[in-house]
């Protein structure tokens, strides 16, 4: 079995790098400045406790890739970015392969079934950054991430159990379940707050505005009739955060998004999966739509970072 691992990211990177130091065969792609460092110098994996350089193989596009049965290809680029890759996938001779949505949001294992019979979910709880070339920071410890994996839309069986084998004896937290996506949309709740915390700083407001993002997803769930958990208590005892000497923890994958200036953001399918959730069954979510248009204004420059105040936010938001 080889890995694929379509986006050498914060997360991406994490899950190339241990699970080649693991000792398995792994391929990433990778763009631009990023792929050049790896390909020079090789992928730079930072961690509270050590620092691994690890020689990796890794290409531009899957195109490049003789891609073989048993490949498993983990999709972990932002959801904004997944219906492309699917396609670059598919031009690239990708049939049966399973595909793995390693990524934030509900919307990835639906773009992929759309287009593939084998698709897999994982929910994870992975505090990781990329912000320079060729280095990837994960900050969890004991464990690198929590994760859970599961068939798409719903069922376990034995590759998912290999896949949780690899990933835990790779230092990750690795769970199968039968019902993956109760785990995504839990997470998915938990995401709401990363646009607040990339554009607000931590206090009352921030809070606040937390609070009643994830409310107002809370409802809109409990209106559709799909299934959460309130809380993760693995989050207690097989991952905390800490901090890696002479990196600076910059926050959510939102965060990061603007402080690189990726020109996109995946606040759409974060803040914006619950207001379409809520347009479709009634339910209304004003600050949750908020936050996605004002993601949309950062990423534009239309809106700078400086220019609005916590309380425009708020004010912005209904609070």
């Amino acid at each position: 079995m080889r890995f694929i691992i379509y986006g050498t990211g914060a997360i991406g990177g994490t899950f190339a790098a241990r699970l080649a130091l693991s000792g398995y065969n792994v391929t990433g792609i990778a763009r631009g400045p990023h792929l050049a460092a790896i390909k020079d110098a090789g992928l730079t994996l930072r961690t509270p406790a050590d620092t691994h350089v690890v020689s990796l193989d890794c290409v531009a596009d899957p195109g490049e890739i003789d891609f073989k049965p048993d490949d498993v290809i983990f999709l972990t680029m932002k959801t904004q970015d997944t219906p492309a890759a699917l396609a670059r996938l598919r031009a690239a001779g990708v049939k049966e392969q399973a595909i793995v949505c390693a990524q934030n949001g509900v919307a990835n294992e639906r773009f992929a079934l759309r287009l593939f019979p084998n698709v897999y979910g994982m929910m994870m709880l992975m505090p990781a950054t990329h912000m320079v070339p060729g280095e990837v920071n994960a900050f969890g410890v004991p464990k690198y991430g929590v994760l859970d994996i599961g068939r798409y839309p719903a069922g376990d069986d034995v590759l998912a159990e290999q896949l949780t084998a690899a990933l835990n004896a790779s230092g990750f937290a690795a769970y199968t379940s039968a019902d993956v996506m109760q785990s995504k949309y839990t997470k998915l709740l938990m995401n709401l707050g990363n646009i607040v915390h990339a554009v607000m700083d931590k206090g009352e407001a921030s809070t606040a505005l937390t609070g009643k993002v994830r409310a107002e997803g809370a409802a809109v769930l409990r209106a559709a009739g799909i299934a959460f958990n309130t809380q993760d208590s693995r989050s207690e005892t097989d991952i905390q955060e800490k901090d890696i000497a002479g990196v600076d923890r910059i926050g959510s994958s939102s965060a990061q998004s603007l402080a690189r200036n990726a020109g996109s953001i995946e606040t759409d399918y974060l803040n914006g999966e619950i207001v379409l959730l809520g347009r479709l069954n009634g339910v209304e979510t004003p600050a949750n739509a908020y936050l996605t248009r004002l993601a949309q204004d950062l990423v534009s420059g239309r809106v700078k970072r400086a220019d609005i105040s916590a309380e425009q936010i708020s004010a912005g938001a209904g609070l």
